[in-house]
């Protein structure tokens, strides 16, 4: 699909997000790439896996022929989500390894993108990152956000393709080396946040959907620590929220994603927060910007 040029403030700045599956996109960090899309940012999402092995989350979409065609449907669904948020998209086109459910977890099935060997994987992310050159580019923690093996498999991917698409000796034959310059992890599902969320909901009077969650949620104040960044973005919630309802069979439209009135989220958290791991410009933390440093596009 052509990408129209973009104008504003920020033309020539180009934003790179690695996720696992489609709707990753959505609900993570999808306020904050709203924002740099208004201001001109190029922003580039990848997508390593169709989501083929993914359940189907909202009940009204719980159906027969929904399922049996589930990798169409799920393509179509981040066509919409790629529109609503202004994106460009690219498939990596690895299959979900699905969540192993089990005690012990039986083993992911073959072929699956868990079962990848990284420099394998990695391949066509640094022909994109060459091709497209972004010089920010965003992924998940090494825990994968939550331990899904396709999340854990996306930040290795990453955090490989990272280091190799500047270095002209590897991968020779996938393009023009180029270095992105900041490399960030996804940090906006923190316990502080949705503590603030949880007691706003209770001072309003409305049954909060983090309460029993935060019940079985062991604090980790080093881990939190690690947030660096955070971006203002409250602005763009509702973008957010339209590009999360592109995603039909994950978001169930009455549940938890929507409980917190977008009022009170956006007094209470207007932020989006990530981890600055990586940065060939001089930094310093802490940021409200994902190009702080990075004064010239060119």
């Amino acid at each position: 699909m052509p990408h129209d040029p973009r104008t504003g403030p920020r033309a020539g700045f180009r934003l790179m997000h690695v996720h696992a599956h489609p709707d990753d996109e959505s609900s993570k960090g999808a306020a904050s790439t709203a924002k740099y899309v208004t201001e001109g940012v190029d922003v580039h999402v990848v997508t390593c896996t169709g989501g083929e092995r993914g359940s189907i989350l909202n009940p009204k979409m719980d159906r027969p022929e929904i399922l049996e065609n589930i990798s169409e449907i799920r393509r179509q669904e981040m066509e919409r989500a790629r529109d609503i948020l202004g994106v460009r998209q690219d498939w990596l086109g690895f299959v979900d390894s699905g969540w192993p459910d089990g005690d012990p977890k039986p083993p992911l099935p073959e072929g699956c993108f868990g079962l990848v060997p990284v420099e394998e994987a990695a391949a066509p992310l640094v022909r994109l990152m060459r091709e497209f050159r972004p010089h920010v580019v965003t992924t998940y923690d090494e825990r994968g956000g939550y331990p899904h093996p396709d999340h854990v498999k996306c930040h290795e991917v990453s955090v490989f393709a990272f280091e190799a698409a500047g270095d002209p000796d590897r991968y020779p034959e996938l393009g023009e080396p180029w270095q992105p310059l900041k490399l960030y992890y996804h940090h906006s599902f923190n316990r502080p946040r949705m503590e603030a969320l949880d007691k706003a909901m209770k001072e309003h009077g409305l049954e909060s959907p983090w309460t029993d969650r935060l019940k079985d949620w062991k604090p980790e104040p080093e881990w939190d620590a690690r947030i660096t960044t955070r971006v203002p973005c409250g602005d763009y919630f509702g973008v957010r929220d339209q590009a999360l309802l592109a995603h039909a069979t994950q978001i169930d439209p009455d549940g938890a994603w929507f409980s917190i009135p977008r009022e009170l989220q956006e007094s209470v958290w207007p932020t989006e927060d990530f981890e600055l791991v990586v940065s060939h410009v001089p930094a310093e933390t802490p940021e409200d910007d994902l190009f702080a440093g990075i004064t010239d596009p060119a």
